[in-house]
């Protein structure tokens, strides 16, 4: 069974930073692409980074030079590093793996 479970998301200020973490079993990261979605309510979800088998990765546009996904293989679990957040970013934001999610985790950005 395939389970992606995300933490590290909180409260930060403005400008802050944050590392959110999806541990990923049942399935070897190395093998698969990931992606980070983010999610608000009343809005569709919203892809915002990607890393595919080669390494290679993608992100939207709003959030490209400020965040950073990255995997580690040995600890089987996909990061998202986020910096000099902003309001916008608020939103709850969710692990995939292929045709798996996590349950999300929130982030909250202040003015």
């Amino acid at each position: 069974q395939v389970q992606l479970v995300e933490s590290g998301g909180g409260l930060v200020q403005a400008g802050g930073s944050l590392r959110l973490s999806c541990e990923v079993s049942g399935r070897k990261v190395g093998f698969n692409s990931q992606g980070w979605y983010r999610q608000v309510p009343g809005k569709q979800r919203e892809f915002v980074a990607g890393i595919a088998r080669s390494g290679h990765t993608d992100y939207a546009a709003s959030v490209k030079g400020r965040f950073t996904i990255s995997r580690d293989d040995a600890k089987n679990t996909v990061y998202l590093q986020m910096s000099n957040l902003n309001p916008e970013d608020t939103a709850v934001y969710v692990c995939n793996m292929e045709i798996w999610w996590g349950q999300g985790t929130q982030v909250t950005v202040s003015s």
